[in-house]
């Protein structure tokens, strides 16, 4: 975190990810980071041990009571398994520090449903890059993207196009590369995107610490022929 923010240089904001499912590991890590220049914390709901709705709500009041940096809360139960509901967002909401969420359910409905008990400034992004646009489209904010990753400028220019109300060429460019969305999700995150940059010649290797192993020979094809298809190897 250290090192992006050097080279960062403040030309764009920095969001370190502090979570963990322990509370009192979550704080140490905000507070370890709080010193180093950071914008923000993106703090996963809490993996393995099934936080109740009421848990959620003392962990994350707790770590935003650490520090003074904004929060963001990432809501992504296809790998917590915990899936905090939109009233428990609302209730976390009015802490003066938690500023948004990171929503990776990919369902639509769950965001009107929040946006509808929270105040206008909350800010809502998406985790899911296949349903992005559309999130974006019916008022999100913007998507902290896997894709981004391997085609920066075109989720860019997409998230762009919607905040200036083209919904039209945001839908186009996020066509460009919706077989990429897919295919960077058939075996799970980050495997697939280190193989795409390492192919791209954008890293060295494609090294994964275990239990990550490399994709296997049909993924390898799969995104190697999605890469070309757009002109990126």
């Amino acid at each position: 975190v250290k090192l992006i923010i050097e080279l960062v240089d403040k030309k764009i904001p920095v969001i370190a990810g502090s979570g963990a499912n322990s509370t009192t590991e979550a704080i140490f890590l905000s507070e370890q980071m709080s010193g180093l220049g950071v914008d923000g914390f993106l703090s996963v709901v809490p993996y393995y041990n099934k936080p109740q709705q009421a848990g959620m709500v003392a962990h994350f009041n707790a770590i935003a009571d650490a520090t003074d940096i904004p929060l963001i809360l990432y809501n992504v139960p296809g790998r917590t398994v915990a899936d905090m509901l939109p009233e428990t967002v609302a209730e976390l909401s009015k802490h003066k520090n938690i500023v948004g969420i990171k929503d990776a359910t990919g369902d639509l409905s769950r965001l009107a449903q929040t946006k509808s008990l929270v105040s206008a400034d909350f800010l809502f992004f998406s985790g899911d890059d296949e349903s992005g646009c559309n999130f974006m489209c019916n008022g999100g904010d913007g998507v902290i993207s896997v894709t981004a990753n391997i085609t920066p400028k075109i989720m860019s220019d997409m998230c762009e196009a919607v905040l200036r109300g083209e919904l039209q060429l945001a839908q186009q460019l996020n066509e460009q590369v919706i077989d990429l969305h897919r295919v960077l999700f058939v075996e799970p995150n980050p495997v697939m995107p280190k193989w795409a940059l390492y192919k791209m010649g954008l890293i060295n290797d494609a090294f994964l610490r275990l239990p990550m192993v490399l994709p296997e020979l049909n993924s390898k094809k799969a995104i190697e022929d999605t890469l070309s298809a757009l002109n990126l190897i």
